[in-house]
C-alpha cells in the first residue's frame, strides 16, 4: 500500500512510544509483587492526576439521561458564552463568544488552524524545544515547521529579534506555546507583544498554544496572548487546568474574519465536538469548580517547589524553573550521554518512567529529559528516592 509522502516527515510520538515501553515493564516481573517487584511510577505523561471536577462528573451523569444531538460545528452557544465570561473574570479580557470555536480537544483546534492558514511552500517559525505534535500539525498541512534553537538564557522561548532575523519571504507566521511543553516556561507579555507586532507588520499570523495558561504560578507570566490584539489565534484545552483529558474538548479564540473558514473546516472534518463533553463542561465554570481548580493549581505549585530542587540535588539540572504547566526540563548529561537510552535504563533499574528529549527538538535532544509533576507528591518523593539509589 502506497502511503502519502507527508508521513515521511512525521515521526512517531515518542512520548507514547516510551509509555508503551513503560507498560511492558509494568506488566513484567520487575513490577510484579509476587516476584518482589514494585509498581511503575509514571512521570512521563502530561495528565493531571485529579480528574474532572465533581460538578462536571455529576453533570455528565445527568445530561447522559437526555438527548445528546449534534451541536453547531462551532460548539454549544452556552459553552462559548461561558468561556467568554471566564476570559473577563480571569484575564480581564473582552472576548466575544462569536470569536470562540469549541473543538474536539486542542489537537483538533491546532489542526483546524493549520489547515486554514498554512499550505505548501509556507514555513512556520517555532521554538526548539517544542511540543512535537504542534510541528507535526504544520507538516500535515503540507507547510514546513522551522525550529529556531533556544536555550536557558532565553527561557527556551523565542525572542522578537530572533523572529525578525529568521523571517524570510516564505515565512507565514509563528506558532508559540506559553507556558511551554516541555519546559514549563512562558513568554513575557512584552516580548510576546513585540513578536506579534512584527508578525502583523509582515502580514503573517501569530498562533499561541495557551493550554497551560491557567496553570501559571507567577503573576508576571499569567497573561493571555490575546491582549496585544484580535488578530492573534489562541489554542486552548479543557484537559489540563480543567482536568478533562479523556473528554477531548478544547477551543480556539479567533480573529472574526477567520471564524467562517474554521466553521467550514470543522463541519466537514468533525461535524461537531462531543455533545456530552460540551454539556458537562458547562459545570466547569461554576464557582465551586473554579475554586477546586485553583486549589489544584496551588497543589501543583507545591509539587514544583519540591521537585525542581530535588532534581538539581540529583545532578539532573533544571536550568530554568517552570513558571507554569507541570513539567521540569532537565539536563541529564552529568549522568548519561543519551536520554533515550537513559529513559529505558531507568524503566529497568528504578521503575520510573520519564520522557526523553527525542520528541521535543533537534538541538541536543539526547541531553534533555522531561519530568511531569502531574502525579502525586507521594509518587514524586518515591521517584526521587529511587533515582537517588541508582544515580548515586
Amino acid at each position: 500500500m502506497k502511503l502519502a509522502a507527508r508521513l515521511d516527515r512525521i515521526e512517531p510520538f515518542y512520548v507514547m512510544e516510551l509509555a508503551k515501553a513503560a507498560a511492558r515493564v509494568a506488566a513484567g516481573p520487575l513490577c510484579d509483587p509476587a516476584e518482589g517487584g514494585r509498581r511503575m511510577i509514571r512521570l512521563n505523561v502530561g495528565e493531571p492526576d485529579f480528574g474532572a471536577a465533581p460538578a462536571v462528573r455529576e453533570a455528565v451523569a445527568r445530561v447522559a439521561q437526555g438527548p445528546t444531538p449534534y451541536t453547531d460545528a462551532l460548539g454549544l452557544p452556552a459553552l462559548r458564552e461561558a468561556i467568554s465570561r471566564w476570559y473577563g473574570q480571569r484575564f480581564g479580557l473582552a472576548v466575544a463568544p462569536e470569536r470562540i470555536a469549541i473543538t474536539a480537544g486542542a489537537s483538533a483546534g491546532l489542526q483546524l488552524a493549520c489547515l486554514a492558514l498554512f499550505e505548501r511552500g509556507d514555513e512556520v517559525l517555532m521554538p526548539d524545544p517544542c511540543y512535537p505534535c504542534n510541528r507535526h500539525f504544520v507538516t500535515a498541512a503540507d507547510a514546513t515547521p522551522r525550529l529556531l534553537p533556544t536555550g536557558a538564557a532565553e527561557r527556551f522561548q523565542l525572542g522578537a529579534q530572533q523572529v525578525r532575523d529568521a523571517w524570510t519571504p516564505a515565512t507565514r507566521g509563528v506558532l508559540l506555546a506559553s507556558p511551554s511543553n516541555p519546559t514549563g516556561t512562558s513568554i513575557a507579555p512584552e516580548v510576546l507583544a513585540d513578536i506579534a507586532g512584527f508578525v502583523r507588520e509582515r502580514g503573517g499570523v501569530t498562533v499561541v498554544d495557551e493550554i497551560y495558561l491557567p496553570l501559571s504560578y507567577e503573576e508576571h507570566f499569567g497573561h493571555s496572548a490575546l491582549s496585544p490584539g484580535e488578530d492573534i489565534i489562541s489554542v486552548n484545552s479543557f484537559s489540563k487546568y480543567f482536568g478533562m483529558t479523556g473528554w477531548r474538548l478544547g477551543w480556539l479564540v479567533l480573529p472574526p474574519a477567520l471564524v467562517p473558514a474554521i466553521e467550514r473546516l470543522a463541519q466537514n472534518l468533525y461535524i461537531c465536538p462531543s455533545t456530552l463533553s460540551q454539556m458537562a463542561a458547562l459545570a466547569a465554570f461554576e464557582p465551586e469548580s473554579i475554586a477546586e481548580f485553583e486549589r489544584r493549581r496551588a497543589v501543583l505549585k507545591q509539587r514544583r517547589d519540591y521537585i525542581v530542587p530535588a532534581l538539581n540535588g540529583l545532578g539532573l539540572n533544571v536550568p530554568v524553573p517552570p513558571d507554569g504547566a507541570f513539567y521540569a526540563w532537565m539536563d541529564i548529561s552529568r549522568h548519561h550521554a543519551d536520554s533515550w537510552t537513559f529513559a529505558h535504563e531507568l524503566l529497568q533499574s528504578a521503575q520510573v518512567a520519564l520522557t526523553p528529549g527525542r520528541d521535543f527538538g533537534l538541538t541536543d535532544p539526547q541531553r534533555w529529559m522531561r519530568l511531569s509533576f502531574a502525579s502525586s507528591m507521594e509518587d514524586l518523593q518515591e521517584a526521587v528516592a529511587r533515582l537517588r539509589g541508582v544515580l548515586a
